[in-house]
């Protein structure tokens, strides 16, 4: 699988679907604070084919570097500026949940690159979030199980068992190591774009848990009221919607990339 670079920082992605003659017809896929591109499992399976999918581990995480921290912001948005460049992607919808979303919108407002942004459990405002429940040590299969509790509603762990022993065998071998998880949270802390999101313009759809635990919900339907082209959408369940409603995320999103 390919890779590309960020001065010394060497980025994995991997791409299916269309082919790369189909312009502005690829997805990007940003993820949350520590975790791998296991994440975007549900969105690859439902979107791979009318679409290209990308999908890049962030710094930190996956089969990326992890260089010392803290992170910012601008370091990732320079990171996924040089994975498109390597690819070749000139304008992309751009799929960010969590530090993602964060991503997502800084790229928007200093790029033309985005057709379209989806922003899953994110928020314009980092800093007093308590992210710690979230993570989970990689070596720690217990941790990893445990943690899920703050991202997933209790339904849905209940409900299915199966889902949540794959998600902790991808967890031990993508998520980030405890000094890559706070780099990247550092990241989120930092961020405060509420007075510059009049700056963006593009078509944006915000989906947002409503048991959302760790990014309140309230966070979310600010940040869709105050993008000049944002829509809010709720959706029963916890922090990771693009899996508890993997279908109904699916759908928006095909309606948001077919219109944008």
């Amino acid at each position: 699988m390919p890779t590309a670079s960020n001065g010394a920082v060497s980025l994995y992605y991997e791409t299916d679907g269309a082919a790369r003659n189909s312009p502005g017809e690829t997805i990007v896929f940003l993820g949350d604070v520590g975790y791998g591109a296991w994440q975007w499992g549900w969105q690859h399976a439902g979107l791979t084919g009318p679409f290209e999918t990308l999908v890049t581990d962030l710094r930190g995480a996956g089969r990326s570097d992890a260089p010392p921290g803290p992170y910012a912001v601008d370091d990732f948005v320079a990171d996924v500026q040089a994975v498109l460049d390597d690819h070749g992607a000139r304008r992309v919808h751009v799929v960010g949940a969590g530090l993602g979303g964060m991503v997502a919108l800084e790229l928007a407002r200093l790029s033309t690159r985005p057709r379209s942004l989806a922003l899953l459990g994110t928020a314009p405002v980092g800093a007093d979030l308590a992210l710690s429940p979230l993570f989970g040590a990689p070596d720690d299969p217990d941790a990893l199980e445990s943690s899920l509790a703050a991202a997933l509603s209790r339904e849905f762990l209940d409900a299915h068992p199966d889902a949540v022993e794959r998600i902790v065998e991808w967890r031990a071998a993508e998520d980030a190591t405890r000094e890559a998880w706070a780099a990247q949270a550092a990241a989120v802390a930092a961020v405060d774009v509420t007075d510059r999101l009049y700056e963006i313009d593009t078509p944006a759809l915000v989906l947002h848990g409503r048991d959302d635990a760790v990014w309140p919900v309230a966070r979310g339907r600010r940040l869709a009221e105050n993008l000049p082209r944002g829509e809010f959408v709720g959706l029963d369940g916890g922090h990771l919607i693009g899996i508890e409603r993997s279908r109904a995320v699916n759908d928006r999103l095909f309606g948001l990339f077919e219109s944008a």
